[in-house]
């Protein structure tokens, strides 16, 4: 399932049917606020809309401002203050105030830019695009916002004017060995927000009766992993323990870019991992990747609840580094 948004791509597709877009963008909240900044709406010369930047009222009066921005070519920052007593009838729940840039493209936004964006969004490449509403300065970058990329978190700098909207890649759990613990692994993985992977050669293991709805790969891991590709957004969970299985995938994980591998296994079976790696030339560097034990020492005791544990981990190195 690919949880990507794709309102890039929609205002790309209608700007280049000659129907006009335009990108509004939540740039900054106060108080309750429905949509994290960041959260887009396009809107068509048209009037057709996709995404959201709140909800009620707000999105009626963004697509008119998007209307007349689309005519007379400039961009527009909104602000939005909604009191206690009227918050919930336009979508802010609790009361607050929201900002919203609103740009056509063409004559905003470069369809050029755009363009570079789609095109790094669809390589599962993380990137930033970075305004200057006041200077008009827009760019994109992949480097220099790695605590942005690491939280997901658009906002403004610290001088106040350069808003960096980032846009990352779907998170993806890649899971060799569909065992009990995945059972609970990957619906609870789903929950989270990644796009989990089953990987196991063993199609009595690995199985729609077992896992239904799921995608699964009966293939060996190592063969599985590298179909699919092992990026900054990939977390991999190998829950095998047999290293005729575990192995080649960690082989290739340890010198790929993952941002996290974990290992099933005892903190004996974990030893003689390390010492099998370690033989064929690996270095200490990079066998440190492993989490292994695999998942946080929380007493687990149940498959769900190394599931959890294994899901806590994760999510831990993701957020924190």
């Amino acid at each position: 399932m690919d949880r990507f948004d794709n309102i890039p791509e929609i205002a790309l597709e209608w700007h280049r049917a000659g129907k006009g877009a335009v990108l509004a963008t939540v740039v900054q909240t106060w108080g309750s606020a429905p949509r994290r900044v960041g959260s887009q709406l396009v809107i068509s010369g048209q009037g057709e809309i996709e995404g959201s930047v709140s909800g009620g009222c707000v999105e009626g009066a963004v697509v008119v401002e998007a209307m007349e921005a689309l005519e007379d070519g400039a961009f527009r920052m909104l602000e939005f203050g909604v009191s206690d007593g009227d918050a919930f009838a336009v979508g802010l729940a609790c009361g607050g105030t929201i900002r919203v840039l609103v740009e056509p493209v063409g004559k905003v936004i470069p369809e050029a830019l755009l363009a570079d964006l789609v095109a790094a969004r669809q390589a599962r490449q993380p990137i930033a695009y970075v305004v200057n509403p006041a200077t008009g300065a827009r760019a994109l970058a992949r480097d220099g916002y790695s605590d942005r990329f690491r939280m997901d978190r658009s906002g403004f700098e610290e001088d106040g004017q350069t808003f960096v909207a980032i846009h990352n890649p779907p998170l993806r759990m890649l899971v060799v060995g569909a065992v009990h613990i995945a059972q609970a692994l990957v619906p609870m993985a789903r929950l989270l927000g990644y796009d989990p992977v089953l990987i196991d050669p063993r199609e009595s293991f690995g199985s729609q009766a077992r896992f239904p709805g799921e995608t699964i790969l009966n293939d060996w891991p190592d063969d599985g992993v590298r179909a699919l590709g092992l990026d900054s957004r990939t977390a991999l969970v190998l829950l095998t323990h047999d290293p005729k299985l575990d192995d080649p995938a960690l082989e290739q994980a340890m010198v790929s870019e993952v941002f996290y591998i974990g290992a099933l296994g005892s903190t004996r079976t974990h030893a003689k991992r390390v010492e099998r790696l370690k033989n064929k030339g690996f270095t200490d560097a990079q066998i440190g990747k492993i989490h292994g034990p695999v998942g946080l020492d929380i007493g687990s005791a149940s498959p769900a609840e190394i599931a959890l544990s294994i899901l806590a981990e994760c999510t831990a190195v993701l957020r924190q580094g």
